[in-house]
């Protein structure tokens, strides 16, 4: 028998909650209840979650806006609106948003339950597509260029140790892909894999989220609570934008990797955790620590292997494959036979920037597909912004060689997000040598 999916329902309104949890719960669903966005964002960073029905008005914030970082946090979770009062500019939004429905509380007993139905079924169909057996644990991650490559081998030694990694690139490289099979192939890979997006939270919230606390600790916390580092004892913790972690609580997260202990908030016994680390960030860390607002000596213990993986405009090879198994990842899931991409299509996606990356990538072919009438994803499709998107030559000629290298430093800089020291170094030349270059070719 399948297991229904785990549903999260958000709503201020306690009468209303509770009766909308029996009504779901009476078809047999796992429900979990939040009465605010803060208090749904403890539940999804630290338990399973499939479907999230929410309200659209909260104490502490506006459905229709939470939908975004729900998608961009757990894309795997599928999220309904739910509200008192409907109006077309607000459903709009929320479907734009990534929600699958927007429903008028009054429909609760009348559409809900089909509706659950209806996304049992896709959250099914989308496990059922997924490989059976995870030989290595990369069969996951989709590319054939050459940093793909590259990333991959290094990711496959380091997840035979139980070394730390740093996993760095722009948002959107595909960084947790890329931790879970790290831990998949690792000897954890029967424990838990446990991720937290350390942006999400605030300063006493991360804390309390990552170490647990106990009771009385602080007001509201009326029982003891587990926190993510005892839940991935044994197993894997991500760290995700670790550097967005307040530098005050940096000290406690050096402890732990440095002996394995830690304390709980508001506790004073050690409690000891056998966990492997792996971060990411999109940052570049040493200037944080130039700035002050990260510690080094944590930086030496997270970056043990390092491993960048490189933004969709410098792996342009990867393209093809990505764009083909997205095609078909929602071609069935939106049940519209669309099988192949027309080759001027193609051409295109492979010419765009992609400052979003593969996330971006994705989110146009998915798309693409709900516009497409035809059996082929056409250029018709594709956004504005991608057909209108030229070449851009800054008025050089491609075969002067000034022109090659002006274009070469500003790739690499770009690439660094600006850091010259960086820049210089991949680059293998002199600072000063490359200080010269920016004033000589005016690059900012």
């Amino acid at each position: 028998m399948t297991m229904k999916p785990a549903i999260l329902i958000i709503d201020d309104e306690e009468k209303l909650r509770g009766l909308l949890k029996r009504i779901v719960s009476l078809e047999g669903y796992d429900v979990t209840e939040a009465g605010t966005l803060s208090g749904a964002q403890h539940i999804l960073a630290s338990k399973n979650t499939d479907i999230v029905l929410c309200d659209v008005k909260l104490p502490d914030g506006n459905g229709v806006d939470f939908v975004k970082d729900i998608k961009t946090a757990y894309p795997h979770i599928e999220v309904v609106l739910l509200t008192a009062y409907g109006n077309i500019p607000d459903g709009v939004k929320a479907i734009k948003n990534g929600a699958f429905d927007y429903l008028v509380k009054g429909d609760d007993n009348e559409k809900i339950i089909p509706v659950l139905s209806q996304l049992s079924t896709i959250i099914a169909g989308k496990k059922d597509t997924l490989p059976k057996e995870r030989p290595g644990g990369f069969t996951y991650i989709i590319g054939n260029s050459k940093s793909t490559k590259d990333a991959i081998v290094l990711a496959e030694k380091v997840a035979a140790t139980d070394t730390a990694v740093l996993l760095t690139g722009e948002t959107g490289t595909g960084k947790e892909v890329f931790a879970n099979a790290i831990h998949t192939t690792s000897k954890r890979a029967a424990k838990p894999f446990v991720a937290i997006n350390c942006s999400a939270f605030s300063k006493e919230l991360l804390e309390s989220e990552l170490f647990g606390h106990k009771a009385g600790a602080f007001t509201g916390a009326n029982k003891d609570k587990k926190g993510l580092i005892e839940e991935a004892n044994g197993g894997t913790l991500f760290l995700d934008e670790i550097g967005e972690m307040s530098i005050d609580l940096q000290p406690k997260l050096l402890r732990l990797l440095e002996n394995g202990t830690y304390l709980r908030v508001g506790d004073t016994k050690e409690q000891r955790a056998d966990i492997r680390i792996i971060a990411a960030t999109n940052r570049t860390l040493e200037d944080e620590i130039a700035t002050h607002r990260f510690r080094s000596d944590l930086y030496y213990r997270i970056a043990v292997f390092n491993i960048t993986l490189s933004p969709l405009l410098e792996r342009k090879d990867d393209i093809p494959l990505l764009a083909a198994h997205y095609l078909n990842t929602y071609s069935k899931k939106i049940n519209k036979p669309v099988t192949s991409i027309a080759p001027d299509a193609m051409n295109m996606l492979q010419q765009y920037e992609w400052k979003g990356n593969i996330r971006e990538l994705k989110n146009t072919i998915e798309r693409a597909v709900i516009l497409e009438d035809s059996n082929t994803l056409t250029v018709d499709s594709l956004p504005i912004d991608i057909q209108n998107k030229k070449a851009d030559v800054s008025g050089l000629s491609a075969f002067h060689l000034a022109s090659v290298e002006k274009l070469h430093i500003q790739k690499v800089l770009n690439h660094t997000k600006g850091n010259k020291t960086e820049a210089a170094r991949l680059m293998g030349i002199g600072l000063a040598t490359l200080y010269r270059k920016i004033e000589e070719y005016r690059l900012k």
